[in-house]
């Protein structure tokens, strides 16, 4: 388990075809703090709780999807331990330097067998959570949380071919856990495969796709399943495509709703679930109880929740 080298989801780039209707969205419904505009057009987002300049960027285009994804690393000599590991896995790596990606330090990237980019990287700047650090009190002022009342990015579901190759390369190289898994029942032929890094069920999961580099959702993090029932009233009121919920994962056993962006973008508010440790068996779900395994609540899959990704 990997607590002093991959951190977390530190970044996300999405692709939105309307910058205006995408700010309203995860501004004004979500509630995502906008931190910076950047000459390219790019808009940058934190959640709350979160230090770190920003999680969430927007990025103009003519089309839905991601366009990378980033995991923050403990520190700049992770960097340089990993690089020949994955060279090893068979990933060629790129450098980027320091200021290029504003307010972070120099990144690894490098393609999944899944088609999509990932950056590493270790410094970005801190602006801090509105808290100070002495004495920080135990909740902010007002108006800082607001929308959804989301308090962090949280994990990332991805969809792709080879997913059992990207689920091997965050265990051998990155030192995750394989904390969940949904086969199908004759084959054993994994489907999708959910990985975790810190004590959360998942940082990062696979879904089997007929296409390569296809995005899922980023889901964030609540509070409470209570959080996430009023997260959908909020959803509702203004109209926000809902794909599912409120309900409740099997797997993962995390309360959730589902829903898009103007730009047809997945998005999951996401709370509870269960502790992880590094001697935690894997989990193993089948085909023959798929409605349960994704929706425990009423048992049904969704089409557009396994076929739906940008």
């Amino acid at each position: 388990m990997a607590l002093r080298g991959l951190l977390r989801v530190g970044e996300v780039c999405i692709r939105v075809m309307d910058m205006k209707k995408a700010r309203r969205h995860y501004d004004e419904i979500m509630g995502l703090h906008e931190v910076m505009e950047g000459p390219d057009g790019k808009v940058y987002y934190k959640c709350w709780d979160e230090h770190d300049h920003h999680s969430i960027i927007l990025n103009p285009s003519d089309r839905p999807g991601m366009d990378y994804f980033a995991f923050k690393v403990s520190s700049d000599s992770v960097l340089t331990d990993l690089e020949p590991k994955i060279e090893k896995f068979g990933l060629k790596v790129k450098h980027i330097a320091a200021g290029v990606y504003p307010k972070s330090g120099r990144r690894l990237e490098f393609v999944l067998p899944t088609g999509h980019t990932m950056h590493l990287y270790a410094e970005k700047e801190q602006i801090g959570n509105t808290m100070p650090t002495l004495n920080p009190g135990v909740t902010p002022d007002d108006g800082v949380v607001r929308g959804c009342h989301i308090n962090r990015v949280d994990h990332l579901l991805l969809g792709g071919q080879h997913i059992q190759e990207s689920a091997r390369l965050f265990m051998e190289v990155f030192d995750f856990d394989l904390s969940e898994r949904f086969v199908e029942k004759e084959s054993q032929m994994p489907l999708a495969m959910f990985l975790t890094c810190s004590t959360k069920p998942h940082d990062i999961a696979f879904v089997l796709q007929p296409e390569q580099n296809k995005y899922h959702h980023t889901s964030f993090w609540l509070e409470s399943s209570h959080d996430v029932t009023k997260a959908a009233d909020r959803l509702g009121k203004y109209r926000v495509p809902i794909d599912v919920g409120p309900n409740r994962h099997g797997i993962t056993r995390g309360a959730t709703i589902y829903f898009f962006d103007p730009s047809g973008n997945r998005c999951e508010v996401f709370a509870e679930g269960y502790v992880h440790y590094p001697d935690t068996p894997t989990l193993t779900w089948d085909t023959t109880d798929a409605g349960h395994a994704t929706f425990s609540q009423d048992n049904i899959v969704r089409e557009s929740f396994l076929q739906v990704l940008t």
